[in-house]
């Protein structure tokens, strides 16, 4: 590792204003899983995909009966190593934004300020119809309301506030409309697969892109388009990309520096290096 990372250093020293991209990897330290394993292949069944979620009542039903049961994991999660690393490192100027693939709030928790949730954030929900949001919170305690009894489930931690809880019959499983219009269909205020990224968001992080030295990829395979995206505009603009990552990503021809170790300690020994001002 000390070759490796001895050459991040040296990357982030001659490239000091970095767009950093993050993904699951960087959230595993905090207790929520992953989604792929080290050739980027999918460890369980694919998430839910925005077509199934609004088109099929079932499928509606089993997604929010498995978050109701998850959504323990995620409220409890607390920022970790690379969470606090990041932070630090754009407390001393090395970062000029970062863009997380992740949908937990964790950096946002850490103590990051220049922050894109590219695929939004799982603890608000949005209704499809008048557009209103409420807190996840307040979201499961109707949830716990028109299904007494849930609660008391027990699962497997699976990634972004799932639960595995196949064999359970969904059927009777109350999902409550929007608590405002009294009829829409409430759904996370995250970006499914089968879903577009808001331009809004895309277009903010070209710019800073644009702005930055160097992409640096953490804790991310970059298999979803709408994160490798970046790493294919960087190389067309001529900059260069480091990547931390457990395995194999899609961008690997892109790459200027890979390195394959735990991302939390890779990012810690890196802030340690060059934001020693912010030491202890």
């Amino acid at each position: 590792m000390h070759d490796e990372l001895a050459r991040l250093i040296a990357f982030a020293r001659r490239h000091p204003r970095l767009l950093v991209l993050t993904g699951a990897g960087c959230s595993t330290d905090s207790g929520i899983p992953d989604y792929r394993d080290a050739q980027g292949q999918w460890k369980r069944a694919p998430p839910m995909t925005y077509q199934a979620f609004t088109g099929d009542a079932h499928s509606r039903q089993r997604y929010w009966a498995r978050s109701l049961v998850g959504w323990a994991v995620m409220r409890a999660a607390r920022p970790g190593p690379a969470h606090l690393a990041l932070a630090r490192l754009e407390s001393a100027g090395h970062v000029e934004l970062l863009l997380t693939q992740n949908v937990d709030g964790l950096h946002h928790a850490g103590g990051s300020r220049r922050v894109i949730d590219l695929h939004g954030r799982i603890d608000t929900v949005v209704c499809l119809a008048c557009r209103a949001r409420l807190p996840r919170a307040d979201f499961q305690s109707l949830l716990h309301a028109r299904n007494p009894g849930w609660q008391h489930h027990h699962a497997a931690a699976a990634p972004d506030g799932d639960a595995d809880l196949d064999g359970l019959d969904f059927a009777h499983f109350d999902v409550p409309p929007c608590p405002h219009c009294g009829a829409g269909m409430l759904k996370p205020d995250v970006v499914f697969f089968g879903e577009n990224v808001p331009r809004e968001r895309v277009d903010a992080a070209l710019a800073a892109l644009h702005r930055a030295d160097a992409l640096l990829v953490a804790g991310s395979s970059l298999m979803v388009y709408s994160g490798y995206r970046f790493a294919q505009a960087a190389a067309a603009a001529g900059k260069p990309i480091a990547a931390i990552n457990l395995g194999r990503t899609r961008a690997d021809e892109l790459l200027a520096l890979k390195v394959q170790q735990p991302v939390g300690a890779v990012l810690h020994a890196l802030a340690e290096a060059v934001a020693p001002a912010l030491n202890r």
